[in-house]
């Protein structure tokens, strides 16, 4: 189906970006990807040679704009974001990089004719609920991040609905997986658990709907062909919640080291509400997905890739 088909990513060397490299390049398509000279390639640096790269900053919509008309690709999935890890706390550059450089993405691809376009979405852009999120909750987010992402969001909707292109969102809940980065919650405690160190945490009580990566890159895979979806929004999610209290001491038995966790040893500048889940409902009928994965058996897959490439996770 993806035979000499052109595919551009945006944010190929972050996590779920990476991803997308790894498993399209297996479909016979021609890949295209967007890099910075800032860009730490660590996750893809054993295929850079099979891919085409592109040294481009979404907020250069002149030399933006060139380069889509260069390449013309028929599917776009757009992965680049900041501000999804603590540490990226810049405001300007947060609304800059999620909101303009999807504007911007999306008007140098209304100048070609492409046949998909998909944006990366964020649960963030919900805030706080008391039930299960729904794609038709009202949007109410409580930081930066959450802001840029529902505005991308809603622009990319717009465009749909005005140019009548294809254009759909994917809205993420808290994937893990292979190729994340180190310092986040699961590959902390991971590497922590290989080493026979206590893992230093900030609650138990903190709760996620956590998504294996396998199964979120599953659905990029099954919104190519879907009809009738232009400016749709899906939830992409296991379904379920948990608490890190479980997902740490699973880790521990399936690493089966007998370290000891270190709660309130980190602080945690974000507020934590008591419900974090997904609806999936409209996925499943919609685009015939739903996670393959329980969550124990995403972290099984999870901690053995990093017994195998604990090196190259913490470049």
């Amino acid at each position: 189906m993806l035979n000499g088909k052109r595919i551009l990513i945006t944010g190929a060397t972050g996590f779920i970006g990476a991803n997308l490299v790894h498993r399209f390049l297996n479909t016979g398509a021609e890949i295209h990807i967007f890099t910075r000279p800032t860009s730490n390639k660590w996750r893809i640096r054993n295929i850079l040679n099979d891919v085409n790269e592109h040294s481009v900053d979404l907020l250069n919509y002149d030399k933006l704009k060139t380069v889509i008309s260069s390449i013309k690709p028929h599917i776009i999935f757009h992965t680049a974001i900041y501000g999804g890890y603590a540490f990226q706390n810049d405001t300007n550059k947060i609304l800059e990089t999620n909101f303009m450089g999807t504007v911007n993405l999306i008007n140098a691809c209304t100048k070609i004719e492409f046949e998909l376009f998909v944006n990366t979405g964020s649960s963030s852009e919900y805030g706080v609920k008391s039930k299960p999120m729904r794609e038709s909750d009202l949007l109410c987010p409580i930081n930066d991040y959450g802001v840029s992402k529902a505005a991308a969001t809603l622009y990319c909707q717009s465009v749909a609905r005005k140019e009548k292109r294809e254009i759909v969102t994917l809205r993420l809940f808290s994937p893990y997986g292979y190729y994340e980065e180190p310092t986040r919650l699961i590959p902390s405690v991971i590497k922590s658990c290989l080493l026979g160190e206590n893992p230093k945490l900030t609650s138990p009580d903190s709760v996620r709907d956590f998504n294996f990566v396998e199964d979120v890159i599953d659905a990029y895979m099954q919104v190519l062909g879907i009809p009738d979806i232009s400016g749709e929004i899906f939830n992409i999610a296991c379904g379920e919640q948990h608490s890190v209290d479980e997902v740490v001491n699973l880790i521990i038995k399936l690493t089966g080291n007998k370290v000891i966790p270190q709660w309130g040893n980190l602080s945690n500048p974000r507020t934590e509400p008591s419900m974090w889940v997904a609806d999936i409902s409209k996925a499943k009928k919609t685009l015939n997905w739903q996670p393959r994965y329980s969550l124990e058996e995403g972290l099984k897959k999870t901690v053995n890739w990093f017994e195998k490439n604990i090196g190259d996770s913490v470049t």
